[in-house]
């Protein structure tokens, strides 16, 4: 029976997001039950596309993703796949009734990840927008269970806490991104001359988003606001830190919050949840 190998798909996705990231499992657990398999298998797909261009060094990287890109457009039209992150993906984009669209935006951004960038603001905004906006809009079309009106109003503050996150990864991740991948995100940025000064307009702009982002939280379904909730706290207490942190420091190492610190995190913010959101 289908069901089954389905079952095992979702099976995957789960210990995927379980083995590449803590933070947002702890989030996807604290999400209904109901919404869960769908946020895992959106995570599988993003993060496996993120390896080919990040972590597949020495094979074919624009081979493997236009690969990966034919078998995404399969799986949707055929409603099924013999890779099981892919098969639980397209279970989830049938069922949610993802845009093709935010998909192929997606891509598009992995795709710009294959070759040397020079980012002016037009292309940084385009990256953003395929890489971490469109990613939160796919993740929205689940916590609204198909709710048209409630994904139009909630819209514009999944864009900016997608954003959010991504640029505090941005700044979390300069490190090896720039001397091992040789990327600049942030435009018009010499990171020869990066300083507290270039930093602090980044952070700027982040500290807005997240003002925003927190304005839509308050208003998900209660099945998904929780989760949500605590993924905003993760990315928030990240950001503290790598405000705390020097230019320089954020130049020669990544930073990050022990696993220890994000139980507690996970604790406490179920108390701040209840003054803040509810």
């Amino acid at each position: 029976m289908k069901k089954l190998y389905d079952e095992l798909s979702h099976h995957v996705s789960k210990a995927t997001t379980r083995k590449y990231s803590t933070s947002f499992s702890m989030g996807i657990m604290a999400l209904g039950a109901e919404l869960r398999p769908a946020i895992y298998a959106i995570y599988g797909f993003v993060r496996l596309a993120d390896e080919i261009v990040d972590s597949f060094h020495g094979y074919n990287k624009r081979e493997l993703l236009q690969r990966f890109r034919q078998q995404t457009t399969e799986a949707l039209d055929e409603k099924i796949s013999l890779n099981p992150i892919m098969n639980s993906f397209q279970d989830a984009v049938h069922r949610y009734k993802i845009g093709r669209d935010l998909i192929d935006q997606f891509l598009k951004s992995m795709e710009m990840d294959l070759d040397p960038v020079s980012y002016n603001k037009e292309l940084y905004q385009e990256y953003i927008l395929g890489s971490a906006e469109v990613v939160g809009l796919m993740c929205l079309h689940v916590f609204v269970e198909g709710d048209k009106a409630a994904y139009d109003e909630l819209r514009p503050f999944a864009m900016k806490l997608g954003s959010a996150f991504q640029k505090v990864n941005f700044l979390r991740d300069m490190k090896d991104d720039y001397s091992v991948l040789g990327r600049t995100y942030f435009p018009n940025v010499n990171m020869e001359a990066f300083n507290n000064e270039v930093k602090c307009s980044i952070e700027q702009e982040i500290r807005e988003e997240f003002a925003e982002a927190l304005i839509g939280i308050r208003k998900l379904p209660a099945s998904s606001r929780f989760g949500v909730y605590l993924a905003y706290r993760y990315y928030l207490s990240l950001f503290r830190k790598i405000r705390k942190t020097p230019a320089h420091k954020i130049l020669n190492s990544r930073i990050r919050i022990p696993n220890s610190q994000k139980i507690s995190l996970m604790m406490s913010s179920y108390v701040q949840y209840k003054v803040a959101i509810v």
